[in-house]
């Protein structure tokens, strides 16, 4: 593993935070810098905690302490999404990345206790 993004984690965060990107946008203007605004925001932190942590790879517990940042902005995204699913029923966008979210939290936190119980520095 030679960069980030040879992290499957890594690739699905980023592929979910390129669709919540592009579906926000069609909220109404008003959400679109309320609502939109937070889901776009903890979204892309979920690749970005990913890739600093990697970064950090060197020193488990910064690598791992990165990677439960990640878990966080990943369980963030989840409570986002399900709000704009209560709040807007008809945008269908949303209801498509709720089960992406709840499966990459699930493979984030298998890979925080790799990393924890097999990571050599």
């Amino acid at each position: 593993m030679s960069s980030y993004k040879d992290l499957e984690i890594y690739r699905i965060a980023f592929e979910l935070a390129r669709k919540v990107h592009f579906a926000s946008l069609k909220l109404s203007a008003f959400e679109l810098y309320e609502q939109g605004s937070q889901i776009r925001r903890s979204s892309k932190s979920v690749k970005d905690q990913i890739s600093e942590g990697y970064g950090r790879r060197r020193y488990k517990p910064e690598f791992v302490r990165f990677l439960v940042y990640a878990q966080s902005s990943c369980d963030e995204a989840n409570s986002q999404l399900e709000m704009i699913i209560c709040l807007y029923p008809d945008k269908p966008d949303f209801h498509e990345l709720l089960p992406g979210y709840l499966n990459l939290g699930k493979m984030i936190n298998s890979f925080i206790r790799y990393v924890e119980s097999n990571w050599e520095t």
